[in-house]
């Protein structure tokens, strides 16, 4: 058995699964689908993959998804593309979640290096934006059908509503630190699951029949993926040197792929700021372009590290820029995405310990009460941006809040939404052929125009 692979009582075709276990080529065939929708950012990424994975396939339960959903919210890096690895993992062991999150990244990277070679070179694309508002105007709903299904099946207990309801205001009001939250979920489901307030479904299976987790196998996993992880970066940095833009562009994404608690988000304002005040590779208004394009892309949102790396290597590398792009690109995907299947490989055998504990499961639910409050913001913070051009950050004593400019509401995205809401909702066309039409009608309008 590969280090790292769940046994045979624990695979897709036991506990949790709902349906048959899938055959590999089918493992590879929808997670190729999913990276290749999965717009939005991490709420609408999560729930194309519980439509899909829980909803379509039956590859997961519900609980299991949301139990899954939940430790990778405790993990630093994007959480969905954890989610896609974890479930490739469960499926078929480091095949199949190497295959999974993968497939889940490389379309969205593949994007975003074409955008970012095209951005150094020309500047803003207008056409590319226009299809991107539409786009973006899609994936709202999408979030917002996603938040209702995953905030229905997940809160379960009238405490879970407590929590997922302080989590919002602590976030979106008090802009409190995503760990402090995640910790006192966690703490506060465990002490409920504790005294017993509520009784806690546990998963049927036997401890024994689950993933038998030790120290040692542990540690060879964690021991094999920090060399995979440090050896081509540490290479880089003995060929071109400690002070060439590609060994600062691995020694910085590096230290950021420790710090990501919480998904991107919660590590926007610390990567922008240096960047582009510390190093000096981007200027303000190149950073929000590049988030904007990572923000419409598929894939990740983090992988506006790519486009950052892609022009700071370009700009200040020694050799022909286009090549040092492309290399820049190449460091900061490695630096930031080889980690996570480090924390997945290394921690998933122990979500079914999890499931099988009563205690540690109530807290598990505590943090995914948690994360309904966190998808809850990431919702409304997209919308505003997708709705209004100006959206300010306003503090008033201990509280923030994100207040919009009204004078900035732009119809056509709400247009586009009422469309995407029609079709999505409605008519029930699927998420591919919604963001076909709506993407289509944002050039037809831009065309026009």
């Amino acid at each position: 058995m590969t280090i790292g692979e769940p046994t045979s009582a624990t695979t897709g075709r036991g506990t949790y699964a709902t349906s048959a276990s899938p055959s590999f080529p089918d493992v590879v065939k929808v997670f190729t689908r999913i990276g290749l929708l999965s717009f939005g950012g991490p709420t609408a990424q999560i729930a194309l993959m519980h439509r899909v994975i829980v909803e379509e396939r039956g590859w997961l339960s519900e609980d299991h998804f949301l139990s899954a959903l939940g430790f990778c919210m405790l993990l630093p890096g994007p959480e969905a593309m954890q989610l896609a690895t974890y479930t490739g993992w469960r499926l078929y062991g480091v095949k199949g979640g190497l295959a999974a999150g993968l497939l889940f990244v490389l379309p969205g990277a593949i994007l975003v290096l074409a955008l970012a070679a095209i951005y150094a070179a020309f500047g803003q694309v207008p056409v590319v934006q226009a299809i991107f508002l539409g786009i973006k105007a899609a994936v709202l709903i999408i979030v917002i059908e996603a938040l209702l299904r995953i905030a229905k099946r997940a809160l379960k207990l009238r405490a879970h509503w407590v929590l997922a309801g302080f989590s919002f205001v602590a976030i979106f009001f008090l802009s409190l630190p995503f760990p402090l939250l995640i910790v006192a979920a966690a703490g506060i489901g465990f002490v409920l699951a504790w005294v017993q307030a509520e009784p806690v479904e546990v998963a049927s299976t036997p401890v024994a029949a689950l993933t038998k987790v030790g120290f040692g196998p542990t540690m060879t996993t964690v021991g094999i993926w920090l060399l995979i992880w440090f050896g081509p970066l540490v290479a880089v940095a003995l060929a071109f040197g400690r002070d060439h833009v590609l060994s600062q562009l691995a020694v910085f994404f590096s230290k950021l792929a420790v710090v990501t608690f919480g998904g991107a988000y919660a590590v926007l304002a610390y990567m922008a700021q240096d960047v582009v005040q510390g190093h000096g590779w981007l200027n303000a208004g190149e950073m929000i372009d590049g988030l904007g394009l990572a923000e419409t892309t598929n894939g990740p949102l983090i992988l506006v590290t790519e486009f950052v790396g892609y022009l700071a290597a370009y700009r200040f590398g020694d050799g022909p820029p286009m090549l040092m792009g492309l290399i820049g690109a190449a460091v900061t995907l490695w630096a930031t995405f080889v980690p996570c299947f480090l924390w997945i490989f290394a921690g998933a055998p122990y979500v079914e310990r999890l499931q099988s504990s009563p205690r540690l499961k109530g807290g598990l639910s505590g943090v995914t009460a948690a994360v309904v409050g966190v998808i809850l913001n990431l919702a409304v913070w997209f919308g505003l941006h997708v709705f209004f051009g100006t959206v300010t950050l306003v503090a008033t004593g201990p509280l923030t809040i994100w207040v919009p400019e009204l004078t900035t509401l732009d119809w056509r995205a709400v247009a586009f939404a009422v469309i995407a809401a029609l079709a999505l909702l409605r008519f029930r066309i699927g998420v591919a052929w919604t963001l076909a039409l709506v993407g289509g009608l944002a050039l037809g309008w831009h065309s026009m125009v």
